[in-house]
């Protein structure tokens, strides 16, 4: 069983960056592969961000492509999501989230096994 615990969201002016942590514990971190999903007021939760098990490689949501960079360190069993340029649209509880399995797609959240609570960013304009 692992936990996921998002840390880093707070308020943020347009144009601000901020840098989202989650931390996981109970699980070899390395064999996941991990993703980063938002939702705001009313909607869906949407893919943000994936990186793979090593070597890593990322995908991103095109809204966020260019602004957002995830990495991971497997040492301390953290993936990180770097957000720069922020918009009040990316105003959302962020979450990351887990998976084990190979199948699916890394932008549905039905793939992903395992979820934290969130953290909340919102962007001011």
């Amino acid at each position: 069983q692992v936990q996921l615990e998002e840390s880093g969201g707070q308020l943020v002016q347009a144009g601000g960056s901020l840098r989202l942590s989650c931390l996981a514990s109970g699980g070899t971190f390395s064999t996941y592969a991990m993703g980063w999903f938002r939702q705001a007021p009313g909607k869906e939760r949407e893919f943000v961000a994936h990186i793979t098990r090593s070597p890593g490689f990322t995908y991103y949501a095109d809204s966020v492509k260019g602004r957002f960079t995830v990495s991971r360190d497997n040492a301390k069993s953290t993936v990180y999501l770097q957000m720069n340029s922020l918009k009040p649209e990316d105003t959302a509880v962020y979450y990351c989230a887990a998976r084990s399995t190979y199948g699916g797609t890394y932008y549905t959240p039905s793939t992903y096994d395992y979820w934290g609570r969130g953290t909340q960013v919102t962007v001011s304009s």
